[in-house]
């Protein structure tokens, strides 16, 4: 028997440990959700409440996040911002009969219980359909349910050895009456869907095959951004997290915060006036795009258009 070369013996390992894509599987502990594709770690979601020293409490967000090269993309309590946390969604402005009672952005007199989380699996992809009550001390006394949050975290398997597909949606309906949800109260308006990466030095930001610039306040940059460049670290091979935006989204095409060092991205709403939480409540829909550089903006492109008809 010839020897095969070691170039090819080589490719042949990369490929079969991506083929380790064909099973999803999640474990539940106490402390929160792991879900993996064979031996490959996805994500974690995170069910019970974490703290940093007592401080900035906060559970119901996702870290890691996991590159499809198994690196860990996302951050939690970093130091400069420490109430920052992975893949998350938080207003600063929660304000009830006219008066701020909480920060979910910054953990102040706020807490969301995650009541459940239950696992649903189908062929090629696995959802976490969780309830979550948010609760606040409105006058005082104890913490109460002001919000109750369903939301459905959907991973699919790797498709074409080169991305990920994650859904989020997000169903907030109001508990009390005369409840309002706004951004940063100044002319950034910050608020929402965020994610804090690990920024490289290379952060590069791109929409429709034009780079965007970021800047102080929130800019205009379409429905997708692609978010590409050493992610998995220094030295290794580039790579990508794009996020959409579905149409249906209050606010759509909502306005982007960017930052390319040391802080969160985020498509903002509803920015700096707050909106009130009606009864028939709202709905939230993103999608993460995990992919190697493989992969064109315009199959990025393609892409959202598929997702866009959801």
């Amino acid at each position: 028997m010839h020897a095969l070369p070691v170039f090819i013996l080589l490719g042949c390992l990369t490929f079969c440990t991506r083929l380790q894509g064909q099973g999803l599987t999640a474990k539940k502990y106490a402390e929160g959700v792991e879900i993996s594709e064979g031996r490959s770690k996805v994500l974690f979601y995170q069910l019970k409440p974490k703290s940093l020293d007592g401080k900035y409490e906060r559970s119901n967000y996702i870290h890691p996040l996991y590159s499809l090269d198994g690196n860990i993309l996302t951050e939690d309590f970093p130091d400069d911002h420490p109430h920052h946390r992975g893949i998350f969604w938080a207003w600063h402005q929660i304000i009830y009969k006219g008066r701020q009672i909480a920060d979910g952005w910054s953990c102040e007199n706020i807490s969301w219980e995650v009541v459940s989380s239950n696992i649903n699996e189908k062929k090629n992809q696995l959802s976490l359909d969780n309830e979550v009550l948010w609760k606040s001390s409105m006058d005082g006394g104890p913490q109460m349910p002001i919000i109750r949050e369903n939301s459905r975290i959907t991973v699919y398997s790797v498709r074409n050895q080169d991305y990920r597909l994650i859904d989020f949606e997000i169903r907030l309906n109001p508990l009390t009456d005369d409840l309002k949800i706004g951004g940063s109260d100044d002319p950034k308006g910050y608020g929402g869907f965020s994610l804090r990466f690990k920024l490289p030095d290379d952060i590069l930001f791109v929409s429709k095959q034009k780079k965007v610039q970021a800047q102080e306040l929130a800019v205009t940059a379409g429905p997708w951004l692609d978010f590409y460049g050493s992610l998995d670290g220094k030295g290794l091979p580039e790579s990508g997290v794009a996020v959409f935006c579905h149409p249906s989204n209050p606010g759509f095409p909502e306005p982007w915060i960017l930052r390319s060092v040391k802080s969160m991205q985020n498509p903002a709403y509803p920015g700096r006036v707050p909106v009130k939480l009606t009864s028939e409540g709202m709905r939230f829909q993103y999608r993460v795009v995990i992919h190697e550089k493989s992969i064109d903006p315009l199959d990025i492109e393609k892409l959202y258009e598929e997702y866009s008809k959801r």
